[in-house]
């Protein structure tokens, strides 16, 4: 078994004249990443491995989580390729993960994970939005053969306020 935690970064801001990957989180970035975190962390294991874009937002989106994981900064693996909207290069990294890992969570971007969320789950997404977090199963050993598998839990932060 194979398990994929996507979760989408947080409310960014536009109040700052920075460049994409430099933009923050916006207060209710912050507080919908934490709610979710909180939800998510009730009822669910942490993963095994953690890795998220390099991209500010979704980097302070995935500090968040371990913060209230009680996890350190320093298990999280950033990896640029996972700074990826269309969802390709984060495919390629699923298929090229060790299969000795069996969950993995990402912190990323839009259109990518609602595309993979799509691609991968049996539950349609019609867009996730931030703070969104998807977990999917795979009846698989071999992330290379990961196909169409079980979405077991959707958040969505507009729901739990």
């Amino acid at each position: 078994m194979k398990t994929l935690i996507l979760m989408r970064h947080g409310k960014s801001s536009w109040e700052f004249n920075v460049n994409d990957k430099e933009r923050p989180l916006k207060t209710r970035g912050l507080n919908d990443a934490s709610l979710v975190s909180k939800h998510f962390l009730i009822n669910n294991t942490i993963p095994e491995k953690i890795f998220s874009s390099p991209a500010k937002r979704a980097h302070e989106t995935c500090k968040i989580f371990l913060k209230m994981s009680e996890k350190s900064e320093n298990e999280v693996t950033i990896i640029e390729d996972l700074y990826d909207f269309n969802g390709s290069n984060v495919i390629n990294f699923l298929r090229n993960l060790k299969d000795s890992i069996n969950s993995v969570m990402i912190f990323g971007h839009n259109h990518a994970f609602t595309s993979i969320s799509n691609i991968f789950g049996d539950n349609y997404i019609d867009n996730l939005p931030t703070s969104g977090l998807v977990k999917i199963i795979f009846d698989t050993n071999s992330w290379r053969a990961i196909e169409k598998g079980k979405t077991e839990l959707i958040i969505i932060p507009k729901e739990l306020r």
